[in-house]
């Protein structure tokens, strides 16, 4: 049992293809060092003693996660993906809410499997920020790059249409939170969100954006498979 007054619990939905990478197996799948992606983010959340349950929610006919995490502590693998990521992490959230010790006050934690190199500092600043909260939280990044707008065009190349103000724009991270009643209300109203953030905020409830790190990018790529695995190599993962 936590030593916290509120409970936290946490939900990553594996149950995408990874298509984008081109990999002969899922992307949570592929190798970082001596362990899965999967296995690095499952472990992340782990090294904050107060998580008290991560639930892994993978397609219905994925044996892989059962086999990693089967004498892992703390971790309940769900095989009951969705067909989008909405679908899956809304299984997980009601998962966790038919838990018999289930509260509408815990807070929920959505982490991407494809984000392993989240550092105990960071999930430990998102759980101090809602420590006086009732709305959500997410981990984020404020906008260092210069943003241009595309003007698409018939050629090859696409034009610059404009130069959009940078200033106050935040690229959104995870873990993603919320109180469990009102995450799961949100998830079940809104369908079409691409995150959790969004669906609460459609739902009226006040987002706070808590500084996440660079490290916590999202492998998407070869290229960001590649920088990851040279980050994780390192044994930084603090």
């Amino acid at each position: 049992m936590s030593q916290y007054l509120t409970r936290f619990k946490a939900v990553i939905p594996a149950g995408g293809s990874g298509s984008r990478l081109g990999a002969a197996v899922p992307k949570q799948y592929l190798p970082i060092g001596q362990a899965a992606m999967i296995e690095h983010s499952v472990r992340a959340l782990l090294r904050a003693e107060w998580v008290e349950l991560v639930v892994v929610v993978v397609a219905p006919d994925d044996r892989v996660a059962t086999s990693i995490f089967a004498t892992t502590d703390r971790v309940r693998v769900l095989p009951q993906g969705g067909r989008t990521r909405r679908d899956s992490v809304l299984a997980g959230v009601r998962f966790l809410n038919q838990a018999s010790d289930a509260r509408a006050d815990d807070w929920i934690m959505v982490h991407d499997a494809a984000r392993p190199a989240l550092s105990l500092g960071a999930l430990e600043r998102l759980r101090d920020a809602v420590s006086d909260w009732e709305g959500g939280a997410l981990l984020a990044v404020p906008v260092a790059d210069t943003v241009k707008r595309e003007q698409p065009l018939s050629s090859p190349f696409a034009q610059v249409a404009s130069t959009i103000e940078r200033e106050g724009l935040w690229l959104a991270q995870t873990p993603q939170m919320g109180r469990a009643a009102a995450l799961q209300h949100a998830l079940e109203r809104f369908a079409e969100v691409t995150d959790e953030a969004s669906a609460l905020e459609a739902a009226g409830i006040e987002v706070r954006l808590v500084s996440g790190e660079r490290r916590n990018f999202k492998v998407t790529t070869i290229d960001d498979l590649d920088m990851m695995r040279a980050l994780l190599a390192k044994g930084d993962e603090a």
